[in-house]
């Protein structure tokens, strides 16, 4: 699939964004946040990451590690990103929830398996 540009919100739309991400590299992960979540994640550098609208109606909750900045919004309660650093090298990172993805089926996607609850 390659990596495309996406545009995704939360529910009610007051949280907004545009991301380059490939499709064909999403997880899913069995950790106690993202199994009750139904996350399937996309990730993609920060720079490749624009929040269009919401900045003033995101919420932070930071559990386990808290090295994952997660943000969902206040008024539908809906996780549509993430803010992070690569695992690989450190760098700025955005895992995005390709459920909040325009025009994306995410089951229909061939997801890879993380198994964050042994992690």
């Amino acid at each position: 699939m390659a990596t495309k540009h996406y545009l995704g919100s939360c529910q009610c739309g007051a949280v907004s964004f545009e991301a380059d991400v490939d499709l064909d590299q999403t997880i899913t992960c069995n950790c106690s946040r993202c199994q009750r979540l139904g996350s399937v994640l996309a990730f993609a550098p920060r720079d490749k990451f624009v929040l269009k609208s919401g900045e003033d109606n995101l919420t932070e909750y930071l559990f386990n590690t808290k090295k994952l900045q997660h943000l969902f919004c206040k008024t539908c309660g809906i996780e549509s990103f993430a803010y992070g650093a690569s695992p690989a090298d450190g760098s700025p990172m955005v895992a995005v929830n390709a459920n909040c993805l325009e025009g994306v089926d995410p089951r229909a996607l061939t997801s890879h398996h993380f198994d964050g609850a042994a992690a």
